[in-house]
């Protein structure tokens, strides 16, 4: 066994020689660890949410009372249309990569960069959370956005103190947020003063002491709220929960609870664990796929390599989405370039054919859809009795089963047919492909986390999975598929505002204090808390609350009545520039910088989607400037603010990050042995029930659910919105104008409508048109959106966040998860109330030829 570099500072970052010998293999399942990974959704930790109606915030004054402008700026960019694609990937998708890439970082950063990305002993993307193949990594094991985030983080623009001076907020939220984030990598610690309108440089133990002063004059530590992003390393994560609730809060809202949290809260009461079940070779070796809510082409490229495989190994695949995706369509796979037996085909052919079904679903239709299919496999069971229903599996392994056959067999066809959009022999279609197969895995994301009843669809695809007793065996299971690249490990580290108290109790063991036991904040909660003044800290570990939240102008009204806002980050975004009085903005390393402590070159850790922990270690040296690691932040604000009663050695655990996961390897199951562990190359697995039949529920059964099929009437012209990225974003950070797969090209103020809904309102492609959202009695409107007719299905309209987020009522949200409901906002549209020639504008181009 190799020395632990905290004896052994020489090793500070090495990996080791040896094989991943413990990742699952294609056909068994070995042991991953005794200890199962924590129940984060147990009964004893079921948060009460603050279900209080805030009054809306004026979403059209706003834009004018304040000079610094929390909403996207309203400037046309120049939109052009063409046909929309139906093959995602190929020779376009590495010719955009490459210039984006050279654009951004310069052709010889820029190279490296990519050469080390997603390598074993290279560092984790700082996007989607799709793993890596355990074995075989290819030269590019990257794709079209993981390159552009890369390119992103190896900006070799600086934006120091001269771009500040220049600039003053006010002038900084007048741009784009592509511009805001082309600005460049921050370089300097800053400070906005009370009063003041620009950005100037501090001193770090300055920053540090100033956020301590403001934490200790607090009346209750839970007047701070301390905010997460997915994309935060695990050693950083755990050392800023840790800080937290030494600080005495749990306040510890993260992005996980506007994305996957649905997910979590379904499946853990119903399998015994908040994460998916499956491995990659599960994906590639499973006989049906279906894909739920979910665009993988350009939200999780890399999948498509994955379901690529599975096709080729004979898979069936569903998908069920509003939108027509071109990745779901087909696949030109760019390292076929390299096989001269694929080549040409991958050069001129369409490529691979993805989907074998496709249920173009109406918006929030999803539940309705699935007991469609589950209703006519029953039916299929009583014409084959034991062949379609796995009921070997089901009397062993699960309860509730009669009360669920019972509630599917009594929906009726017509509430199906209505809810869902879709016809009884389209469903029949994907029924027959399931109804004699084993070896069935379903994917989803947002289209069903983000709906008002995420968490009940989320059931009842785990109850398709346990009818058919795929769980827990090779190609069978549950895929919640991730977004940002560690928002899984941060909450596996314990940023979560509810932990269970196993895990508060490893703390208390391991660092001698007593943790504060009462639930604090989730996003929704701490948004309302921070507008009704009940926080005056808002302490942000990257992200971009803002522009990633719900109801824009509710955010803004909040951080507007903060005395202290907190920004630790990479790059400029809109969200650092709407502050509270006092405003700091702290640079840090991106994951693709070298991190040089007194040990060494520092390595960190990110979990994926499928419970792998794997390393990231840095290539690129940082811009010349001041820039700390988050975990020497971290350490330099606990110092500060706690002084004699902060428990923990921080100074070692800033020298040497494996002192942190010696801490880790003591707090939380699966991690035992850390260090020596994540020097394997490419990483290893942490426990997972589920993938081995074990179900830690409360009464150790996989639980099947009886679902409540609520309908929601519109009243006339009403439509149901849901936000969606492009192609050229990831998450908030937007890259530039294009949605190619789409056909959108220079814009993103767009409504993407059902041609019978535009016609039904008088209007035509490219009209000026006002959006407002309808809720509880309360509106909300934005202006100067453009008319894109579209394949959608009639009564439902599409948008791009964060665009349209302030028409996302605060209080609008999925039951038990408390998320945001960006999948269902119903809405009306008009044509513009403000005149083309005082719209601010770029003349708007005419369509390209399809």
């Amino acid at each position: 066994m190799e020395e632990s570099p905290q004896s052994q500072p020489s090793q500070a970052g090495k990996s080791g020689q040896q094989d991943a010998s413990n990742k699952p293999k294609s056909g068994e399942r070995t042991d991953q660890g005794a200890a199962p990974a924590p129940d984060h959704y147990s009964a004893e930790n079921t948060n009460k949410h603050e279900a209080e109606l805030l009054p809306p915030p004026d979403t059209l004054g706003n834009k004018h009372r304040f000079p610094v402008l929390a909403q996207p700026t309203e400037e046309f960019t120049g939109l052009k249309l063409s046909a929309q694609q139906h093959i995602a990937a190929g020779v376009t998708a590495v010719l955009k990569s490459m210039e984006f890439n050279w654009g951004e970082a310069g052709v010889g950063r820029g190279t490296r960069a990519l050469l080390g990305l997603n390598q074993k002993d290279g560092y984790d993307c700082s996007s989607c959370a799709w793993p890596d193949p355990d074995d075989h990594r290819s030269v590019a094991e990257f794709c079209e956005n993981g390159a552009k985030a890369t390119a992103s983080d190896a900006d070799e623009r600086a934006c120091g103190p001269e771009v500040f001076a220049k600039n003053s907020l006010a002038d900084l939220s007048r741009l784009t947020d592509r511009d805001q984030n082309n600005l460049g990598r921050l370089t300097h610690p800053m400070v906005k003063r009370p009063g003041g309108t620009h950005y100037e440089p501090i001193e770090w133990r300055d920053a540090f002491y100033l956020i301590a002063d403001e934490l200790n004059a607090l009346g209750s530590p839970d007047e701070a709220t301390f905010y997460t992003s997915g994309k935060i390393p695990n050693e950083p994560a755990f050392l800023f929960q840790l800080f937290a609730r030494q600080f005495g809060t749990n306040n510890l809202p993260d992005c996980s609870n506007m994305c996957h949290e649905s997910s979590g809260s379904a499946l853990s009461p119903t399998l015994g664990l908040g994460k998916g079940s499956v491995t990659l070779n599960d994906i590639h070796e499973a006989e049906v796929i279906l894909i739920i809510g979910q665009n993988p082409g350009t939200n999780h490229p890399r999948m498509l390599s994955a379901l690529q495989i599975a096709k080729r190994n004979g898979a069936k695949i569903i998908s069920i989405n509003p939108l027509r995706e071109a990745g779901l369509d087909h696949f030109r796979n760019p390292q076929d370039f390299m096989n001269p037996l694929r080549a040409l085909g991958a050069l001129l052919g369409d490529g691979t054919q993805i989907t074998d079904v496709f249920l173009q679903v109406r918006v929030d239709g999803d539940m309705a859809a699935l007991r469609g299919i589950m209703k006519h496999l029953f039916e299929a069971e009583d014409l084959n009795p034991g062949q379609v229903v796995d009921h070997a599996f089901v009397q062993e392994f699960t309860t509730g089963f009669a009360e669920f056959e019972q509630n599917i067999r009594a929906t009726s066809w017509d509430d199906i047919e209505q809810l869902s959009g879709l016809s009884r022999a389209q469903l029949l279609e994907a029924a027959n492909v399931i109804a004699h197969k084993q070896k069935i895995i379903t994917c989803w994301a947002m289209g069903v986390t983000q709906q008002r009843q995420g968490v009940q669809t989320i059931k009842e695809i785990v109850n398709l999975q346990l009818l058919k007793g795929a769980i827990g065996k090779p190609g069978a299971g549950t895929c919640p598929v991730r977004g940002h690249s560690n928002v899984q490990g941060d909450r596996t580290m314990g940023i979560w505002e509810k932990m269970p108290e196993s895990f508060i109790n490893g703390l208390q063991k391991e660092f001698g204090f007593d943790p504060p036991r009462e639930h604090g904040r989730d996003v929704v909660d701490s948004i309302k808390a921070m507008i009704q003044g009940k926080t005056k800290v808002f302490f942000s570990l990257g992200g971009n609350l803002l522009a990633a939240g719900p109801d824009t102008e509710a955010i803004a009204d909040g951080m507007r009545k903060q005395k202290l806002t907190v920004f630790v980050a990479t790059k400029l975004n809109r969200g650092h520039l709407t502050t509270g009085d006092t405003s700091l903005l702290l640079p840090t390393f991106a994951h693709v910088d070298v991190d040089m402590q007194k040990s060494g070159h520092q390595m960190t850790s990110c979990e994926n989607s499928m419970g792998v922990v794997s390393q990231n270690k840095g290539i690129l040296q940082p811009l010349p400037g001041q820039m700390l690691s988050e975990v020497a932040i971290l350490s330099g604000v606990a110092i500060a603010t706690l002084g004699d009663r902060l428990k923990g050695d921080w100074v070692a655990m800033t020298q040497n990050y494996d002192v942190i996961r010696d801490h880790i390897s003591r707090v939380i199951p699966g991690f035992e042995d850390f260090n020596e562990k994540l020097r394997h190359p490419g990483g290893f697995y942490l426990p997972n029930g589920p993938r081995e039949r074990k179900f830690t529920t409360e009464n150790g059964k996989a639980n099947f659910t009886t679902t409540e099929l609520e309908k929601y009437p519109l009243e006339p012209d009403q439509l149901v919105l849901m936000t969606v990225r492009s192609h050229d974003q990831f998450n908030t950070t937007v890259y530039d104008y294009n949605d190619r797969y789409r056909g959108i090209h220079g814009e993103r103020r767009v409504l993407f409508m059902n041609p019978e809904d535009v016609k039904a309102r008088g209007l035509q492609a490219k009209d000026r048109i006002d959006i407002t959202s309808h809720f509880e009695g309360q509106q909300r409107t934005v202006e100067q959106f453009l008319v894109v007719p579209y394949d959608i299905p009639r009564g439902n309209v599409c948008a791009y966040f964060p665009e349209a987020n302030p028409l996302v009522p605060l209080s609008s949200v999925a039951k038990v998860s408390n998320t945001p409901t960006s999948k269902y906002v119903v809405v009306t549209v008009a044509k513009s109330k403000v005149s083309a020639a005082k719209a601010p504008q770029r003349p708007v181009a005419e369509a390209v030829p399809a």
